[in-house]
């Protein structure tokens, strides 16, 4: 069982930067690839980033490449994805997810356990 505490939410504004966090409980943290998602209002929940236990590998969906970066710290049971240029339609809940898959994947139903979320907001 792995529980999952998104931190790191907030306002922002236009182009500004910030930084979610997700750590885990549980041990063996490093035995699962980790995912972001996010869901605005009124829309699908939408693949954000996933990292691989083999931190070397990694995905991001095509509205975040290259804005976004998603990275892990096995010793701290977390993952982090540190967003920059933020636009406003980046505004949504963020999503932290676990996968027992050792190659991470872009599909929400490949990963069996959830945060909460947390909710970014960016606007001026």
């Amino acid at each position: 069982q792995v529980q999952l505490v998104e931190s790191g939410g907030g306002l922002v504004q236009p182009g500004g930067s910030l930084r979610v966090s997700c750590r885990a409980s549980g041990r063996k943290f490093g035995r699962y690839s980790m995912g972001w998602f996010r869901q605005a209002p009124g829309k699908e929940r939408e693949f954000v980033a996933a990292i691989s236990t083999t931190r070397s590998l990694t995905f991001y969906g095509d509205s975040v490449k290259g804005r976004f970066t998603i990275y892990r710290d096995d010793a701290k049971n977390s993952v982090h994805l540190q967003m920059t240029s933020l636009k406003p339609e980046d505004t949504a809940d963020y999503y932290c997810a676990a996968g027992r898959r050792r190659v991470a994947t872009i599909k929400s139903c490949d990963y069996e356990y959830w945060g909460q979320g947390t909710q970014v907001t960016v606007s001026s």
